[in-house]
């Protein structure tokens, strides 16, 4: 088993795609009118699986995120080249931390037009691609 994708309702699908364009997705395919709108499959340069869905019903009106999702994350190469690059699309990044001290990883957080909240993480050299049992022992 692994988890496919995380569907996100969004209240403007064009405002939207061009935020998570802006991030680094692309758009790999759609499916309209479906029961819970219409849905837009995104996914990143060199991930071969769909992560995100943007679930869009107009009828629904604005988003309200409760206290349900906490956030996202991203895992990037570089940190510094990837908020350089969300500046220049006009996407503020609040300043990078060091959460797990000098030796940890270095993140970032943004948030979406709805209010979703993204934390970027640029793993130190030598980490594996994502968390493990290791990174708890």
């Amino acid at each position: 088993m692994r988890t496919l994708h995380v569907g996100l309702r969004v209240s403007d699908l064009k405002r939207s795609l061009a935020f998570y364009a802006a991030v680094g997705y692309t758009v790999v395919g759609t499916v309209e009118e479906t029961p819970l709108g219409s849905l837009t499959m995104l996914r990143l340069p060199g991930d071969g699986f769909v992560t995100i869905e943007l679930v869009h019903d107009p009828a629904k009106g604005a988003v309200d995120l409760g206290t349900g999702i906490s956030h996202l994350v991203i895992q990037v190469e570089s940190l510094d080249a990837t908020l350089a690059g969300l500046a220049a699309h006009g996407i503020a990044a609040e300043p990078p931390e060091l959460p797990g001290g000098p030796d940890g990883p270095r993140t970032s957080w943004i948030t979406d037009p709805d209010g979703y909240r993204i934390e970027l993480v640029q793993w130190p050299a030598g980490h594996a691609d994502g968390i493990t049992e290791a990174g708890f022992a």
